[in-house]
Order: structure tokens, then sequence, then C-alpha cells
């Protein structure tokens, strides 16, 4: 399971880095994006809160 932020979708609302900060951070550009090199495995359940309480559906996985 990989995540994906669609940053031309993100509206930098930060609620998926409130759920699930070890998955998720903000960039420089004040949008979301996934911590590089983040290990997902056995993270499903976060990924996938992150992506149903995005309010602009920005997270897709992969």
């Amino acid at each position: 399971m990989t995540p994906k932020v669609n940053k031309e979708a993100c509206i930098g609302c930060g609620t998926c880095v409130s759920l699930a900060g070890d998955i998720f951070q903000m960039g420089s550009d004040g949008k979301a994006e996934v911590i590089p090199g983040c290990d997902c495995a056995g993270k499903e359940e976060l990924v996938n809160q992150s992506k149903d309480a995005c309010p602009v559906q920005a997270i897709s996985v992969e």
C-alpha cells in the first residue's frame, strides 16, 4: 500500500498530518505530502482514515 497526495487538489488543511503524522507531513508549499522513505506497512488503517477524512479527496492509495 502506497499513499499518494494530489498536490493540485490538496488545500493544506492538515487533517492527514493530524491523523497520521508518521506518514504525512506538510511540505514547504503548505500542502501535504507523504514523508519520503515512509514505510507504510502495517499502517493501512491510518492511511485509509486519512484518505477518508480528506475534505477534497486528495489522497489515493496504490
